[in-house]
């Protein structure tokens, strides 16, 4: 059994609290082949179900309160497709920006550590076998942790990183981190404008029931697809995201029904 399955295992059984499975799965432990899984793409899975999330429920508020507003179709198009575009690249830069910003953060600090370790060995010796300490290990066991760790510069400097300063590097390229927000915001919040796109070429009855109807079932479909990442029951993660993008939604089309009436016309 690989790593990868060895993981989708453990993480069924503590799912099931099937003791005799787990035991299984760690008494086989010791012939488990280490490899990386999940991809290349599995670590973007985040950006792409976040950006999604996020582009649904700001686009259809937008619907909703247009809707509610009882205006035209159009302006729910024109609105609709500004929020994708705007919103959309708003949301892109932030994750670049953020995930940039974050990595270089990390790489300023790790160079810090690197100097501090080959210029105050004994010192970095010293914070690590406090930190032990303080984390509940008894004298020799500090002792032991520091003596293993510093045996390898890189490794001590990993130690430090994050024991010391709780800290791990996010590998995600910051432009494509960007782009996946981006096409996930697109094309996810696209789905509460379909049928008014529709509408351009045929007339269609009762277009916002429709987009309410689109707008759940990719709420609930995304928030499903969350477990990905979280490990959370799929309908209960699908039906928590429908009712928190129904809230937004429901008051963006209170909002539009009280401004309407407000409003001389």
């Amino acid at each position: 059994m690989n790593l990868s399955k060895r993981i989708d295992k453990a993480r069924d059984a503590f799912t099931k609290r099937d003791q005799v499975a787990s035991a299984h799965i760690h008494e086989t432990l010791p012939g488990v082949a280490l490899e990386k899984h999940g991809g290349a793409g599995a670590q973007y899975i985040g950006d792409i179900i976040y950006g999604g999330l996020d582009g649904i429920i700001t686009t259809f508020a937008i619907v909703s309160g247009v809707a509610g507003a009882q205006l035209e179709s159009g302006i729910i198009l024109i609105l609709g497709l500004a929020n994708l575009i705007a919103d959309g690249l708003s949301m892109a830069t932030g994750a670049y920006l953020s995930l940039k910003s974050e990595q270089a953060y990390y790489d300023k600090e790790r160079e810090r550590e690197s100097w501090e370790v080959e210029h105050f060995p004994e010192g970095e010796k010293q914070e690590m076998h406090q930190i032990y300490l303080e984390q509940g290990y008894t004298e020799e066991e500090a002792t032991q942790l520091v003596e293993i760790k510093s045996r390898n510069p890189e490794r001590w400097v990993d130690a430090m990183m994050i024991d010391e300063l709780s800290m791990i590097r996010d590998d995600r390229k910051p432009l494509l981190s960007g782009l996946t927000t981006l096409l996930s915001f697109i094309f996810a919040g696209a789905v509460p404008l379909l049928v008014y796109l529709v509408g351009l070429f045929i007339a269609v009855p009762i277009s916002f029931g429709i987009s309410v109807l689109l707008s759940a079932l990719a709420l609930f479909a995304l928030g499903a697809a969350k477990v990905s990442i979280t490990f959370q029951n799929p309908f209960l993660s699908g039906f928590e995201m429908l009712v928190v993008g129904g809230l937004a939604s429901g008051v963006a089309y209170a909002i539009g029904a009280l401004l309407r009436n407000l409003i001389p016309t």
